[in-house]
This record gives structure tokens, sequence and C-alpha cells, in this order.
């Protein structure tokens, strides 16, 4: 059985919202378990995460970077940095902001750093823009909230949630997005950790 653990910080809901939609996604694949943690609970159990296969970081941009509660889990980590023992872990970020940019790639540039000063193995979204409705690519107004990737990131789901207060947002798209996200990192691990078991 492949562990799964999803790590998030998150002020007002938003990225908490992404987070279930990536939890439930790498709890949907057959032989995976998937547990929530916020950073807070993730901070506390540290020694819990070194069973898990794979760890997902997700947070909030702010101010066009990662969220201090993110930072400072991230900076709590620097003994398993030393002992290298998320080592060949798999590794996948998300993050929300109030804006289609937001400069949110910043943020999950840094989560992949973050990953890497770890020695992981990241895993990106795997999916085109607005993949489920490719014709709004060809409007002005581009994907509707119901398309998946309506950000267009590679490197780990993006959403959008401007103003609204959760549940309003992220929309519908930026959840599916995270879900079908949640579930190809833990398919993947599963791949990973099936193929070293066999070796």
């Amino acid at each position: 059985m492949a562990k799964v653990a999803v790590i998030y910080h998150s002020r007002f809901g938003h990225t908490k919202l992404m987070a279930e939609a990536v939890c439930r996604g790498a709890g949907s694949v057959e032989g995976v378990t998937a547990q929530l943690y916020t950073v807070e609970e993730a901070t506390e159990r540290l020694d819990e995460l070194d069973e898990a296969d794979a760890i997902l970081f997700g947070c909030p941009t702010y101010m066009g970077n990662i969220s201090a509660g993110m930072k400072a889990f991230m900076e709590a980590t620097v003994g398993k940095w030393f002992s290298q023992a998320w080592r060949d872990k798999v590794a996948g970020a998300f993050t929300n902001s109030s804006s289609f940019s937001g400069d949110k790639l910043n943020t999950l540039l840094g989560l992949v750093i973050h990953a890497m000063q770890h020695g992981m193995i990241y895993v990106g979204l795997g999916m085109l823009p607005s993949a489920n409705r490719p014709q709004d690519m060809e409007s002005l107004q581009g994907p509707t909230p119901d398309a998946h990737n309506r950000v267009g990131s590679f490197v780990g789901p993006m959403a959008a949630s401007f103003q609204v207060d959760p549940p309003g947002a992220p929309g519908p798209g930026d959840l599916e997005t995270a879900e079908q996200y949640g579930e190809r990192v833990a398919r993947i691990t599963w791949q990973l950790l099936r193929g070293r078991k066999a070796s």
C-alpha cells in the first residue's frame, strides 16, 4: 500500500478546498491511502511523514510568494533535509491566489526547490490548458471556471479565486484539476513503489 501525505496552509479556506480535492484524488487510486495535514499538524508529526511515499505541498500565494505558514513548515523540516529522510519520495505542489497570475509560478517553483532540497522526485501537472474545454481557448475571454487547468500551468495546479469567499471559489474546474493531479501523483507513486519492490 502506498501512502500519500497532503500538507497545506490555508488562511481563508481556498487552499484547503484544493488540498481536500488533491487528497480525494490521491485516495481514489487503488492501493493508495491519502492523508491530509495542516502545516501545524505536519510540523508536530514530522516523523510520521517519513512513512509517506509521496508528499504534496500546497499554500496560497501571498505577495507573489509562498505563504508564511508554509514557509515556517519548510524551515521546520531542516532535520529531515540534513538526514535526507525524504530522499526519493515523490513530491507535488499546488497553489491559489486572488487573480489569474498573482505570480503563482514563483510559489510553485519555491515548493519545487524545497522538494529538490530534500532529494525528492517531483511530478508536474501533465495537463493541457483548458483540457476539458479546448473550445474556450478560441475566445478572447479564455477558459471558463469549469475548465480544467484554466490558468495554463504545467508545474502544478493553480487556482484563481479572485475576491470570492469559499466555497464559491476556487471554481469547479480548478478543484477538478486539483483532484486529477492528486490522482496522477498517487498513480505514479504506486507505479514507482511497485517497481522498487520488483527490483
